[in-house]
């Protein structure tokens, strides 16, 4: 099973939405899609949470309990549902404890990262989502742009430097 989440056109306070796609034995047997919601509250973890929400849900409704591999582009909901890091609260944190909780149902699940060009059905889906409500509320589709994205990028790496840098000044003074 694939899952992907969008926040469009900005993130935080967009449009949320998300996409799933699920295989038995490498055959496509359903796939779904949605929206969260709009505007305050929403994000792209919220939308790769309820993606990955609305999967669990699909599986324990339709019986499928057993053997389950979950794959996603989200690093942060991989390893928050592998217990490799822990959820300090955010906006995605209700739809993280509904994972949990979902996820108690299953005999064996595992959750494995994937790259983002590995989970194209799912991302697709997600933005058919994201546009079929755009026009349903007669709004233009926009998508954030891939320069702006990038500039996103490029300055929370910066920041995220700069912040070590901070800290490792901070720890040898205090040494």
């Amino acid at each position: 099973m694939y899952f992907d989440g969008l926040c469009e056109p900005r993130n935080p306070g967009g449009v949320g939405a998300y996409g799933f796609v699920v295989y038995i034995d490498n055959r496509k047997v359903h796939e779904g899609y949605g929206v969260v919601g709009e505007g305050k509250g929403m994000s792209n973890n919220v939308a790769e949470f309820s993606g990955l929400v609305a999967a669990l849900e699909w599986l324990l409704e339709n019986g499928y309990s057993e053997r389950i591999v979950v794959r996603g582009d989200s690093q942060l909901v991989i390893n928050l549902m592998n217990c490799t890091w822990r959820a300090k609260g955010g906006m995605y944190y209700p739809y993280y404890l509904k994972a949990i909780e979902l996820a108690k149902n299953f005999q064996n699940i595992t959750f494995e990262w994937v790259p983002r060009e590995q989970n194209e059905v799912a991302d697709r889906l997600s933005r058919e989502a994201y546009e079929e409500y755009c026009r349903a509320k007669e709004k233009k589709v926009r998508y954030m742009s891939k320069p702006a994205q990038r500039l996103r990028e490029t300055c929370e790496d910066e920041q995220v430097r700069e912040l070590r840098e901070v800290v490792t000044a901070h720890e040898e003074v205090v040494r």
